[in-house]
């Protein structure tokens, strides 16, 4: 059996916060503001990993008023939703994503995020899409007020011998 999920994340960028995307630290003047590392890329490929199995979503599991999950490494809370589409016993089999925003430019540092992504959730490199697009300065990307991302996650049921 297949399953589809879908996950989306929005953060504000603010000046004085590392800028952490497909757990990879990105050279900006800004970084996104949020309870964790606030890594949109991650997050929105949680709630798509939990949106596979109707888990909830990634504030259910990981919710701000706990301080367990202050500043947290994302590809931990990536790590624990890994586990859980484990648990009911699916795999992953690939993830497809798009991040939104003006600046910087992340071409040079797909690979990287490709590579990140793919070990944490045993997956090859050739499973994990990651695309980006501006908003042509229009809305809050535009200005580079915020950035959001999207992923699909396609998992499959695991057959038992």
């Amino acid at each position: 059996m297949l399953r589809i999920g879908s996950g989306i994340d929005f953060h504000q960028l603010v000046e004085g916060r590392e800028f952490w995307l497909g757990g990879v630290k990105i050279n900006h003047h800004k970084g996104a503001l949020g309870h964790s590392d606030a890594d949109v890329l991650l997050h929105a490929i949680c709630d798509a990993l939990l949106g596979t199995l109707a888990l909830g979503d990634i504030g259910t599991h990981f919710p701000d008023t706990d301080m367990q999950w202050k500043d947290v490494d994302s590809k931990k809370l990536l790590e624990v939703c890994r586990d859980k589409v484990a648990m009911h016993g699916y795999k992953i089999c690939n993830v497809d994503s798009t991040v939104l925003l003006q600046e910087p430019k992340i071409k040079p540092y797909i690979d990287q995020m490709q590579l990140v992504i793919s070990s944490i959730l045993h997956i090859t490199l050739d499973a994990v899409s990651i695309k980006a697009t501006t908003t042509e300065h229009m809305g809050f990307t535009g200005r580079g007020e915020g950035i959001v991302a999207q992923a699909t996650v396609l998992v499959q049921k695991q057959i038992e011998d």
